[in-house]
Formats: structure tokens, sequence, C-alpha cells
């Protein structure tokens, strides 16, 4: 009896880079993993009692779709604090940034419509727009700084675009946006009227003053933006599979249908710990992130890497291509020759370079970083 027929789109996607080159890793007796984007601190304890809390007052039956009333109050009150205005009936409280941005591009795409992609980026955008039967479109920012330039831009816009994916801090490079990049992007929605969708997940992890997100920059394209965040980076919160996303009522109201046909519902008994999450400073894990990023670049340029100094997020995204393989082979041999992990660019849709993710312990980072060096020494670059 023949098989049953499956979605022709995902049967073209392989699956994880970042998950594959881990499992690499794992099969390596000892070898140091700089694969994975998992903040090692656990959970704040504040966040943690109140799961239990919730649990012991009966939380336990379906709450409404979109989330608890006070969890939507503490979002909305949230995120004014930092620049944006989204009243509670303007937010969904979502499994995770990426079931939000499962929700948003199943709710935007028909088939055949193209999301524009500025790359590297993250793997899952493709998987997504691929599953939606939507035309992925990369971008390749890799000669201009990992910048977005207009010109560029307008070259792959077609009218078939529906929408790009913006990331900043960026997933892998670590970058941060210009104001001359998100102009670029609010003038060429502006001109072919596309959305906007802003994976903000990494937005409270910047290292120094001038960030700027999108939607607060440019509050005028409010209608045709889609703002995704997450609990998962800032609170270390990465198995809780908490996010959610914030819209314009015309946009909301669609991509709600697809949350609630998706999962329903976030558990009851997590979203009063979320409501603690949105009251607990982070700054020292920043502080930590941001001392490991100068140590990763001061060892990076040792071995005389090239690379663009991470302005947040916890990623360094280093050039590999002087040493005259593919970045998939480069770390296949760092793994096997050297007993540390990376992840190849490839997985990020660019050549030539590696990521290395620095959200692990300081003696994993020390020891990763020591074998790193003496790789690229071994291979004619400069041993640390």
């Amino acid at each position: 009896m023949p098989a049953c027929q499956t979605n022709t789109d995902l049967a073209r996607l392989a699956t994880s880079g970042i998950r594959r080159f881990t499992a690499l890793a794992n099969q390596t007796p000892g070898c140091v993993k700089l694969t994975l984007g998992e903040p090692e601190f656990d959970t704040p304890e504040p966040i943690r009692e109140a799961v239990a809390e919730s649990l012991s007052r009966g939380l336990t039956h379906y709450p409404p779709n979109n989330g608890r009333p006070e969890l939507l109050s503490a979002l909305s009150a949230y995120m004014r604090g930092h620049g944006l205005s989204y009243d509670v009936d303007e937010l969904i409280v979502t499994c995770g940034a990426t079931e939000a941005l499962s929700a948003s591009l199943l709710a935007l795409l028909n088939p055949g419509d193209e999301v524009i992609v500025p790359v590297p980026a993250f793997g899952l955008y493709e998987t997504i727009v691929r599953a939606a039967h939507g035309t992925y479109v990369p971008l390749d920012t890799s000669e201009y700084g990992f910048q977005i330039r207009e010109e560029e831009l307008e070259s792959v816009i077609t009218p078939r675009t529906r929408a790009i994916i913006i990331t900043s801090p960026n997933n892998p490079t670590g970058c941060i946006y210009t104001p001359e990049t998100l102009d670029a992007v609010a003038n060429c929605a502006v001109r072919h009227g596309f959305c906007v969708i802003c994976d903000d997940v990494y937005n409270r992890l910047v290292y120094d003053a001038g960030y700027e997100r999108f939607a607060v920059r440019h509050p005028e394209l409010r209608e045709r933006t889609i703002v995704v965040d997450s609990f998962s980076k800032p609170w270390a919160m990465t198995g809780w599979r908490l996010g959610w996303l914030a819209a314009a009522p015309s946009l909301k109201s669609q991509v709600e249908k697809m949350h609630q046909y998706l999962v329903s519902s976030v558990p009851a008994f997590l979203q009063d710990a979320a409501v603690v999450a949105l009251g607990l400073g982070i700054d020292e894990m920043v502080d930590t992130y941001k001392t490991r990023r100068d140590l990763v670049c001061s060892r990076l340029d040792a071995m005389g890497l090239s690379f663009n100094s991470p302005g947040g997020a916890f990623y360094s995204f280093p050039r590999i291509d002087s040493f005259g393989m593919s970045s998939e082979e480069f770390c296949e041999r760092a793994i096997r020759e050297a007993g540390v992990a990376l992840v190849p660019g490839s997985c990020f849709g660019v050549e030539g370079f590696a990521r290395l993710s620095y959200c692990v312990s300081d003696s994993d980072l020390e020891t990763g970083l020591e074998r790193l060096g003496e790789f690229t020494g071994s291979l004619g670059g400069v041993s640390f």
C-alpha cells in the first residue's frame, strides 16, 4: 500500500541545522557546545514559585484563548514602558515566539505569496513560510555589515511580496539594525504595501544606548506591523514556551483565529508566572552577556578572525572563509578535531561564517574559546 502523501513544501526542508550540530556534539565525548541559544541561567525563583501558587489555586482549566486578563493587562503596561502602545485587545499570548510567527504567517499568506527575510537569519522563518505554501525570498546582507540597503531590498520586491521579517538584535549575528536600515524597510513597506513582522525576542538583551525598535521608530506603519516577543531569552524561560504578539485589530483579528486552532491557549497555570516575570529586572544577566561578548571579541581578534562586534543577543558570527572550506566542514572538523561545537553559517542562509553562542557557563566559554583558538591555529590561523 503506498504511503500517505505529505506536504511537498515540507519535504524540501531539512531538519534544524542547529539541532543537527548539537546532536553531533552530544555524540562526541567532552565536546563543548557553543551551539544553542539557550541561557544557562535558571528561571528566577519568583517566577517558578508563581507556578506552584497557581496550581495550588486550581488554575488548571481553559483560560481565554488570547490570555488571562491579568497577563494581557500586564503585557500592555510593559509594552508602554518600552515605547509601544497596544491595548489588551490587540495582544495574544502565544506558545513562544515560534507559535506567534507561525500564526502570523499562516494568517497572512496565500499560496505563492512572498516573504522577504534578510539573511543570515534563523532558519525557522524559511520553514514556516514554506509550510504555509509561501515563497521564501532571502536578502543577503553579509556584504553590508548585516544591514539592509534600500536599493537591495527594492531589488527583491515583487507584486507577490506580502511581508518582511526583521530581527534586531539579530540571530545569528548579534547586530543591531541602524536607523538607516529601519527606514529602508519602512520606506519600502509604504511604497509597496507589505507587512513588517518584527521578531523582537532579543530586544531586552542590548549592551549599549541608542537601540531603537522598528515599531517605535515607525508608528505610522502600525496597521501593517506585527510585533513578536518572548519570555524565553530575557528571563531564561526557554522551556516554558511563552511569548506574545501585538498587532492592530485588523491584523490581530485574523492571527487570533490561527492561534485558536493551532494551540487554543497557553496553559492557564503559567500565566501568573509570566506576570511576575514582566516585573523583574534582567540587568545582571545582560551585564554577564556583555562581559562574555567582550571576551569572545578579544579571543576572536587574537585568532585573526574577522567579525562584527555584537550589539545585543548572545551570538558572534565570525568569518571562517579564509580557511578554504565550507562552513559545514569547518564546524564538523572543529567538533571532531578540537571538541568544540559551533553552527555553520549555511544553517542561516549564508556561507563563510560560523555562529558561536556565548550564553553558556563561563568555564565552558573559556574552554570552548581555547579549543577554537587551537583549532584555527592548526588550520593556519593565529593559535591562541
